[in-house]
């Protein structure tokens, strides 16, 4: 559903663009890139908080905010900014659009500082009820038909990622995640907790008997544990908070 800030479209789910704001670096020094930045309501945001630097990245120029700093760039190809030049990286609702996810995630930490910050958000197909729209259709949430093959869009969701897959991209690309959070979580959504019995010992039965073929205990216990907290349970669109880590 498309919104606007300060007359600046926006095209993601409500609360998306706040709870993003919310994990920013509170020193306005920090060097900032925006991949896709769309129309550029999110740099519009930061400029009006005093945040000076900031590289506002798309694929084509659909720029409204007032800003000098655009640069044209393709996430399936490498960033137009150099190594270790930015303190932190916004991408909102753009890594399901691309084909070349771990080529990005790469790019994203070569140009990242030590320790830098990388934010993202995208559909949450791990709640529960896109995992009911899955059993139902054979779709996720946030694709809910067949794609146009006739008419290939950038708008299409192609690479949607559930939140092991997004954790595995992460942490295989020089990532930790920090934080998992949502933008909003409907009342309604509750109903489908009614599953909660039958899933339940299912994933965990599933992830104790991997983890001890795979030796991946730790990891599966902790990737449990998200999976069955509220955010992704039942919240609409996953956020994401990375840091660039030592190795």
């Amino acid at each position: 559903m498309r919104r606007d800030y300060q007359g600046i479209g926006i095209n993601t789910s409500k609360n998306t663009h706040e709870v993003i704001f919310s994990l920013m670096d509170p020193d306005r020094d920090s060097v900032i890139a925006d991949i896709p930045t769309g129309s550029g309501a999110f740099v519009q945001r930061l400029k009006d908080q005093g945040y000076p630097n900031i590289y506002a990245i798309d694929i084509q120029n659909f720029f409204e905010a007032d800003h000098d700093n655009f640069l044209l760039g393709n996430m399936n190809e490498a960033l137009p900014l150099p190594d270790n030049s930015c303190d932190i990286l916004i991408c909102i609702d753009g890594i399901e659009h691309i084909s070349r996810q771990f080529d990005f995630v790469k790019e994203v930490n070569r140009v990242l500082k030590k320790n830098g910050k990388f934010i993202f958000s995208t559909p949450n197909i791990s709640s529960l009820r896109s995992r009911w729209k899955w059993l139902t259709t054979g779709h996720h949430h946030k694709e809910t038909a067949p794609f146009d093959e006739n008419h290939p869009s950038s708008l299409h969701h192609i690479s949607l990622l559930s939140f092991p897959d997004i954790r595995y991209l992460l942490h295989t690309s020089g990532f930790k995640i920090n934080r998992v959070l949502t933008n909003r979580i409907k009342p309604a959504q509750m109903i489908f907790s009614l599953f909660l019995p039958l899933i339940y010992p299912s994933m965990a039965l599933t992830y104790r008997k991997q983890g001890k073929k795979n030796n991946t205990r730790k990891i599966n216990r902790e990737v449990f544990r998200t999976m069955f907290s509220k955010q992704i349970l039942f919240g609409e669109t996953t956020i994401i908070q990375a840091l660039k880590s030592d190795r």
